[in-house]
């Protein structure tokens, strides 16, 4: 039985976390939870658990909680005596003092395809790229990030459609089978991994919430992409009327279905101009093409479909969107750790 101390801060392993505890005994038993302090969340900053917390006290399991990864959280670790630690968006970056101290490592469940997207935000950031495949990737940790050799992947569809939320849940899901194929060869010692071609490696950073600047002289693609992948946090953003607008879905207006707005095309009009609506959404000039907002919300309000959120919140044809420059959420070489 693999004796498995967890650590992660993050709903998106709850799933993994249940099959652990359930399906996978006898053969792995979670000894010990390691998660992020309680923090203040919501309008009113009350202090509440996070939801690996409340998984664990449920089930009876100890739970560490350190600000800092000291040296006497060290020696709590190796008295779990784990031979393996496993994590998911824990939110410390570990010393090689607590990488090591598992009998068979420390393995991390990466939410990409590695080698890209490796960073703080992979999920979001490959959306807003327009892939149309992501995965979860097992990987052992090493002291730079997110570049530890590869056991397996488990790769995901991006629909259309799809948000944030929605690849999140499948991200979440995934790491069943992952777990389910990789851990009996973990523990009979034939677990294999492959180094990753680093030439390859694209970083994403920490979003913060001027990342939901909307500049519409870019590609419609490129916005729909970008609206979806950074729903429902950061959240893209625009002004009307001097109201701050949430925009909760987008996608693109197909030239070969002959849109034509009062005489205007995408093409051209000025980028940001509302051309109007049709069955599917609101529609707003860009540099190339048409985007379409299929879901806003007005402060204080609920998200809405466009139709709904036009019965209350009219966007007259020629108003113009005001731009706002949006910074690279992908670099070739890691992003510097900023404090926002």
């Amino acid at each position: 039985m693999l004796r498995t101390v967890f650590m992660g801060s993050d709903a998106i392993a709850l799933p993994l976390l249940n099959w652990l505890a359930d399906e996978a005994r006898p053969l792995v038993t979670v000894v010990a939870v390691y998660t992020q302090p309680d923090r203040a969340v919501g309008r009113g900053q009350k202090v509440q658990p996070n939801a690996i917390k409340l998984w664990a006290q449920a089930r009876g399991l100890p739970v560490h909680q350190p600000e800092k990864l000291t040296p006497e959280e060290l020696a709590q670790l190796k008295k779990y005596q784990p031979d393996v630690t496993l994590i998911m968006a824990y939110g410390h970056i570990l010393r090689q003092d607590f990488i090591s101290a598992p009998r068979l490592g420390t393995l991390n469940l990466h939410t990409s395809l590695l080698p890209k997207y490796r960073g703080a935000s992979p999920i979001q950031t490959a959306i807003a790229s327009g892939e149309r495949e992501t995965g979860v990737t097992l990987m052992r940790i090493v002291p730079a990030l997110d570049a530890g050799p590869m056991a397996d992947v488990e790769r995901v569809a991006i629909a259309a459609f799809d948000t944030a939320l929605e690849v999140e849940t499948k991200l979440a899901q995934a790491c069943v089978p992952l777990l389910a194929r990789t851990l009996p060869k973990l523990a009979e010692g034939v677990l294999g991994f492959i180094e990753q071609n680093s030439a390859s490696a694209t970083f994403c950073r920490k979003l913060a919430k001027p990342d939901g600047a909307v500049d519409f002289a870019a590609p419609a693609a490129l916005l729909a992409a970008r609206i979806n992948g950074l729903f429902p946090w950061p959240a893209c953003t625009i002004e009307i009327n001097g109201q701050p607008v949430k925009l909760g879905l987008a996608d693109v207006v197909l030239a070969e279905t002959g849109h034509v707005f009062s005489g205007k095309s995408g093409t051209l009009t000025s980028p940001g101009t509302v051309l109007g609506s049709d069955a599917e959404g609101l529609c707003v000039a860009t540099g190339q093409g048409v985007l379409r907002f299929r879901r806003l919300q007005r402060p204080g309000g609920k998200m809405l479909s466009a139709a709904e959120f036009s019965r209350g919140f009219p966007l007259a044809p020629g108003l113009l969107l005001v731009s706002k420059p949006m910074v690279a959420l992908v670099s070739d070489q890691p992003f510097p750790r900023i404090k926002h």
